[in-house]
């Protein structure tokens, strides 16, 4: 009767050196023994991309940031447009971009950042005369319209602290607001695109106004810098803070572990299974209004199984429609054989409307995330079992 079954697994804590394929492999296969479950085909073994960037020690501090600016951006006037408000995700990036500059104009967009951060209340906006498609605004400016306001949920006013950051890493720090990427080129030549999921159209518009040099978070430690650690694809995108002064990289072998994790369980099971390695969930806050997703991908490697999106039947609408005159026993034979018969591609048609048109990996990275969660559940590895199941099968 078990439809879809997301289960977290339990593993060691995990450090740099450790061999992060064993010890997802070990627990699964622990997990199966001790709770009394099977490994099936296309089970899903999912696990969190932080364990496999630590295990990789993939690291970089803020001078190693700081060397990569100012060898690429020259080290003088340095604009930073959209970043998102996060102590977690931006904050340390902030001081080593500061690091390697001499200003930092900071270009916030308002009232809230890309994934849903913000400011100050959408509802002040309405009421301020500010129009936010046009408007280009000072600090002081920003200040009379919407005053000192601190984020609901973390107590921290933003604009303040990241103009903090930026001056106790020794350089000035000019702050404006606008939402048309291309108002920095009035400030600064040189640019650094700090938006996650918009970077490359920014760049566009802003290189199309007329800056001499513009980059983004994935140009920023895309390759070492003395040693230190990289992402070849993503950059800075992706960092989490680990300390003060380094962040944790996004993996950069997780296309590697994730291939692996499937050919060690094949080789002590005999069962194929599908594997990823994921950042954040695709999801929204109903409450808070914040998107999760601040990694660039959901998927950071996966196993070729995931490719693709699901090709499913409304069971609903065939309940109501097309055998609205049936029931029990028979309508229930009815829908399984429609399912059988179902073509390879419903895209566009009637009876797929309602169903969830996107990648495999980014519904199952997210409910993995769910899963797994971000605090003390000690549970990075997630099993995804019966997802490709349905109701004929």
């Amino acid at each position: 009767m078990a439809g879809t079954i997301s289960r977290g697994i339990k593993a060691p804590i995990i450090r740099q050196g450790d061999d992060i394929v064993k010890i997802v492999v070990d627990s699964v296969l622990t997990a199966a023994k001790e709770d009394g479950f099977q490994l099936q085909e296309r089970d899903v073994i999912c696990v969190t991309e932080a364990v496999v960037a630590r295990a990789d020690g993939n690291y970089a501090s803020t001078e190693d940031i700081a060397a990569d600016v100012k060898a690429k951006l020259g080290g003088e006037t340095v604009g930073v447009v959209f970043p998102i408000l996060s102590r977690n995700r931006f904050a340390i990036c902030l001081r080593g971009i500061a690091k390697g500059a001499k200003k930092v104009v900071l270009m916030l967009s308002y009232p809230s950042d890309e994934v849903g951060n913000h400011l100050f209340d959408m509802d002040v906006l309405d009421d301020s005369g500010v129009n936010p498609y046009s408007d280009v605004l000072t600090l002081a400016e920003y200040r009379k319209a919407f005053g000192s306001v601190k984020h609901p949920f973390t107590g921290v006013d933003y604009v303040e602290y990241y103009k903090g950051l930026i001056e106790e890493e020794g350089a000035e720090a000019e702050i404006i607001f606008a939402n048309h990427p291309e108002a920095i080129v009035k400030f600064a030549k040189n640019v650094l695109c700090c938006d996650i999921h918009t970077r490359e159209r920014s760049k566009r518009r802003i290189t199309q106004a007329g800056a001499e040099k513009v980059l983004t978070l994935a140009d920023i430690l895309n390759a070492p810098v003395k040693g230190s650690g990289y992402n070849g694809s993503y950059g800075l995108l992706g960092s989490n803070k680990a300390t003060e002064t380094t962040v944790k990289l996004f993996p950069k072998n997780a296309q590697e572990v994730a291939e692996k994790i499937q050919q060690e369980i094949l080789a002590r099971t005999g069962v194929k299974v599908e594997a990823m390695i994921y950042g954040d969930g695709a999801f929204k806050d109903p409450v808070g209004k914040i998107w999760e997703l601040a990694d660039p991908v959901v998927g950071a490697g996966f196993t070729e199984g995931l490719n693709g999106l699901p090709n499913e039947l409304k069971l609903k609408y065939l309940a109501d429609n097309d055998f609205a005159n049936l029931s029990g026993e028979a309508l229930a034979e009815a829908i399984r054989q429609r399912i059988k018969e179902k073509e390879q591609d419903l895209k566009g048609q009637m009876v797929s409307e309602g169903t969830t048109p996107r990648r495999l990996t980014d519904l199952i990275g997210s409910l993995c995330d769910l899963t797994s969660g971000s605090g003390d559940k000690g549970t990075p590895i997630v099993l995804v079992q019966n997802y490709f199941n349905n109701y004929a099968n």
